[in-house]
């Protein structure tokens, strides 16, 4: 069974991407944006500001496919600017300092929006699968 979580982005259907996608005890969160709740950017210059939403998109994302962010298993944080990493690590270190998933931080060139200063993926597994020795 495959089900789609929607964040209600226009960018969804023009793109032709979910938010998320649960297959199984499977999620994957596709990059997400800092977008405001009015749809403009969250938090403008301000790295820090913008992975807490970026983190707020993914929670709801992650809840509504229920799952909770301890199941989250790898987080990739992309940023403009990578010297302002830690920024976003702290961020993501108050999402994540109990659950610490495998974390990549990635330089990249450009988002859509010139404003999006970072974006973040998180994939989740929702149920342990143990394996015979």
């Amino acid at each position: 069974m495959r089900q789609r979580v929607s964040s209600d982005s226009p960018l969804e259907s023009q793109i032709g991407f979910s938010r998320a996608v649960r297959v199984g005890p499977f999620l994957a969160v596709a990059a997400t944006a800092p977008i405001a709740t009015d749809g403009g950017v969250a938090a403008p210059g301000d790295v820090y500001g913008q992975t807490k939403r970026c983190l707020e998109i993914i929670r709801h994302a992650v809840t509504e496919a229920g799952q909770s962010m301890e199941a989250v298993v790898r987080t990739r944080v992309m940023l403009t600017n990578i010297t302002q990493w830690k920024e976003a690590a702290r961020a993501h270190g108050e999402v994540f300092a109990a659950v610490r998933p495998v974390c990549t931080f990635v330089a990249v060139s450009g988002f859509i929006d010139p404003g999006w200063l970072v974006e973040v993926e998180a994939d989740c597994i929702a149920e342990t699968i143990s394996t015979a020795v």
